[in-house]
């Protein structure tokens, strides 16, 4: 499980341009890496929209933001066309970045269960180590706080 304090765990995945986009290179710089179900859904568009709002205010303060979901690149790109987002979006289609990060979980709805991704939230510090944690995010007012806390901990 993850946990404050401890590294991130190194990954390596495509973003909507099928770009291979790698944690080791991004080592000097502070991340914002959210987790979230899929594209174009309602909850997913409204956390994918703040934080593309936000985003001139997150890189104001050195970070970048990287969202990850199973969807396809394509899917990705889709995504950000249709509601003009300026963030990047990371494509995991094999699961095995969420499963490394332990947001690829049981999940249950309307009695029926499947494996899905758990929407969470993390900052990742220039040396690369989890500053703050956030499980089963809420969308509302979610953005705010990240922001907040990005600014309280730097």
């Amino acid at each position: 499980m993850l946990e404050i304090g401890k590294k991130a765990p190194q990954f390596c995945i495509p973003n909507q341009d099928d770009v291979e986009i790698c944690l080791r290179d991004l080592v000097g710089k502070w991340i914002v890496l959210y987790f979230y179900p899929r594209d174009n859904t309602p909850g997913c568009s409204t956390e994918a929209c703040e934080f593309s709002e936000n985003l001139p205010e997150f890189e104001d303060m050195g970070a970048i933001i990287l969202g990850v979901s199973a969807d396809s690149s394509k899917k990705h790109r889709n995504f950000i066309e249709k509601k003009n987002l300026e963030i990047t979006l990371l494509s995991d289609e094999s699961t095995e970045m969420l499963q490394s990060y332990g947001v690829w979980q049981q999940k249950k709805l309307a009695g029926r269960e499947y494996m899905g991704i758990v929407r969470t939230t993390l900052i990742i510090s220039p040396d690369g180590e989890i500053k703050e944690l956030w499980n089963k995010v809420k969308v509302k007012g979610h953005v705010e706080d990240v922001r907040e806390k990005l600014r309280s901990i730097q």
